[in-house]
């Protein structure tokens, strides 16, 4: 049993977020006592329920409660059905986001055995820059980086610094240092010459350090194609917001459904887990939301957190989390998004069950 209690953060969020943020609680509940660690968890408002219980959708009791756990895991929302002023502000991802720094995304996209890949083998993983480029919400101190001069003009820009990019490309290479060791940059240099092109190129600079990791890339139009037709070709891909945004969804779906695909937003001191996918209202309390996406996360943040603290006790967590996720999908029990006929919770008991088995 290690020394050291975890104390996580829960916030549930919307839509299927109740649903699929306390199954990985109770998952992580088990394989933790399997692997004899412990986690305290604490849930704090977000979301719609904050809004009606706060008045705002990240209140800052919660920040300043993320401040003082661990780490944390987060639910989706739905913030394009807030009432105004909340349904215009920064939603909540990106209100953590911005406050914490969580300047990576990585995003992995791994098709399972007996899943409904369009890709089979498909096994990479996304690494994306997340506090600038073409997301107007992230890439100003103050405001959105959006404006409209008059009723039928609206501007945006993009901004791409050296700084930036060579932080996220290091956790790129890192990463590729551990896997395949096999990093493609995707940008768009032939046309957005200037900022893509200085991504590319500083990833490029970067990659001299990192002498045994092989590099290409791609323009984002040419990457879209190669994904549908070989991810299982690609090992680690580190690119710019928007573009790592649309192509880890792409990646997701090739690899069996974008209920699959997991994600952590990190810094180099915090970190939180966030399925890729949204908060799905049109199916939410009816026990059809895959919760996979948001366990692989907290399995993620699992890995991470054992990293920072050099836990093994939490790597081996989340391994029985991998594996238990991975039987449950070999015996067939898989959500109505897979093909299948299990509900959320009937998915998360047997991954449960199947704890004690891997």
């Amino acid at each position: 049993m290690t020394d050291k209690t975890y104390r996580l953060g829960v916030l549930n969020g919307d839509g299927i977020g109740p649903e699929i943020v306390p199954a990985s609680v109770k998952i992580l509940d088990a394989a933790t006592a399997a692997a004899g660690s412990r986690i305290e968890w604490e849930e704090l408002p977000l979301g719609r329920s904050a809004i009606d219980s706060h008045g705002i959708a990240v209140p800052e009791e919660t920040l300043a409660a993320l401040a003082e756990v661990d780490a944390w895991l987060l639910g989706p929302h739905d913030s394009a059905a807030y009432p105004e002023p909340h349904k215009s502000l920064l939603n909540p991802s990106g209100t953590i986001r911005k406050h914490f720094g969580l300047f990576a995304n990585i995003r992995p996209a791994k098709a399972f055995a007996g899943g409904n890949a369009i890709v089979e083998n498909t096994d990479l993983v996304i690494v994306r820059e997340n506090t600038e480029g073409f997301y107007a919400d992230r890439n100003t101190y103050a405001g959105t980086g959006e404006f409209m001069p008059t009723p039928d003009v609206a501007i945006m820009h993009g901004i791409i610094t050296r700084a930036a990019t060579e932080r996220i490309a290091h956790e790129a290479f890192k990463l590729a240092m551990t896997r395949d060791k096999r990093v493609t940059i995707v940008h768009k240099a032939n046309v957005l010459k200037m900022t893509t092109g200085l991504f590319r190129d500083v990833t490029r600079e970067v990659a001299k350090e990192y002498p045994e990791v092989a590099v290409n890339d791609f323009h984002i139009d040419a990457a879209t194609v190669h994904l549908v037709r070989r991810a299982d070709k690609f090992d680690v891909i580190v690119t710019e917001n928007m573009f790592g945004d649309i192509l880890s969804d792409l990646a997701g779906e090739v690899a069996g459904s974008l209920g699959i695909a997991p994600s952590i937003n990190s810094s180099d001191t915090h970190a939180m887990a966030q399925a890729s996918h949204g908060s799905a209202p049109d199916i939410a309390g009816q026990g059809k939301a895959n919760p996979i996406a948001m366990i692989l996360s907290s399995s993620m943040l699992l890995r991470w957190l054992g990293s920072k603290y050099d836990d093994a006790a939490l790597h081996k967590a989340a391994d029985i989390v991998d594996a238990a996720v991975n039987l449950t999908v070999e015996e067939g029990i898989v959500t109505p998004d897979m093909g299948g006929t299990a509900t959320t919770s009937s998915f998360t008991d047997t991954v449960v069950a199947n704890v004690a088995r891997v």
